[in-house]
């Protein structure tokens, strides 16, 4: 089961909808959705791009992922 990212939801909602962010970020809402779910990961662009939106390390947006993908 896809692990939900609570901190990328916490900021979407400061925000605003997903709609909004989704817009300002220039991808569909579904995929806001999906992202915020867990259930798909963005490229590497799309990520630093959201680093940058929401003015947080992207380490911690993607959590999830950088934590799997360590090499250990």
């Amino acid at each position: 089961m896809p692990q939900k990212r609570e901190l990328f939801k916490k900021l979407r909602k400061a925000k605003g909808t997903q709609a909004k962010v989704a817009y300002e970020n220039r991808i569909s809402t579904i995929y806001v959705r999906m992202i915020e779910n867990g259930t798909c990961t963005p490229g590497r662009d799309l990520m630093f791009q959201f680093s940058r939106y929401f003015e947080t390390p992207v380490e911690n947006l993607f959590a999830d992922y950088f934590e799997s993908s360590s090499i250990g």
